[in-house]
């Protein structure tokens, strides 16, 4: 009797994965790793649509690494190395990703021209500690904001270090957009982005990409604690089998993300 539990129990979470249905609120989902995404591993494994079914909110890349991607409001936005903004089709996949089914627990205003690191800062005072997986929302103003965007890749491919030193970047002035992005502890070394990743999008989807810097102007914070990460590794087990993951990347993750 028992055993027939057991086996039902299982089958249920079978068919959780096989019908892509989405995790609890606030549970962070997240494609592959950064360490792999670092060391050239491009090729998408996620399709889109898949994606958006764990959450309504992040960040990530594209196939080939072509643009830089912003998830809100349940839909992907791809902003591409020309620095404009295309909605991708729901087959395009992703080699590295991360999104939640965003319910914010609390808000607060933000202003005052803070830079990013001061917005940094602000946000670290009012969180529980930095060892909380967070993800947040700015839905606002800015009086300068400065993003950048990588172009798509050709095999073989160079490593991440590489591709952004010659980024393209893109200084908006004064604009109006949504930051989306996490802020995550120092144990998802290799596995995520440790600190802050943020992507950003104009209010009128025209412009954004991978956040440099900003100056604020005003608006609003959402934030929410996550409690749970699920990773969704490649099906293929020859995807990953040339990396070394015992390689330090921290350095090299560093200067991609500055």
């Amino acid at each position: 009797m028992k055993l027939a539990v057991l086996y039902r129990c299982l089958f249920a979470v079978a068919l959780t994965f096989l019908t892509g249905c989405a995790g609890p609120r606030n549970t962070l989902t997240q494609v592959c790793t950064i360490d792999a995404l670092l060391a050239g591993a491009y090729d998408g494994q996620v399709p889109c649509s898949t994606l958006t079914r764990h959450g309504n909110l992040g960040l990530g890349t594209f196939d080939r690494l072509d643009g830089e991607m912003v998830v809100l409001d349940g839909r992907v936005y791809q902003v591409r190395s020309d620095g404009r903004v295309y909605v991708p089709a729901a087959g395009l996949t992703t080699p590295f990703a991360a999104v939640v089914s965003f319910v914010p627990e609390r808000s607060w205003a933000l202003g005052g021209g803070a830079t990013f690191q001061q917005f940094q800062t602000q946000l670290d005072a009012n969180l529980p500690g930095t060892n909380v997986v967070c993800a947040f929302r700015f839905t606002g103003s800015f009086r300068q904001m400065k993003t950048r965007s990588v172009p798509a890749q050709t095999k073989p491919y160079a490593p991440l270090v590489e591709i952004t030193r010659n980024q393209p970047v893109f200084d908006m002035g004064v604009c109006h957009g949504t930051l989306v992005g996490f802020r995550l502890p120092g144990f998802v070394k290799g596995i995520n982005v440790p600190g802050y990743h943020v992507h950003f999008l104009t209010a009128d989807r025209s412009a954004g990409g991978h956040v440099l810097d900003f100056a604020l102007d005003s608006g609003t914070v959402e934030v929410a604690v996550c409690s749970r990460v699920n990773i969704l590794l490649p099906t293929d087990a020859g995807a990953l089998k040339d990396i070394d993951f015992s390689r330090d990347r921290t350095e090299e993750l560093k200067k991609v993300e500055q």
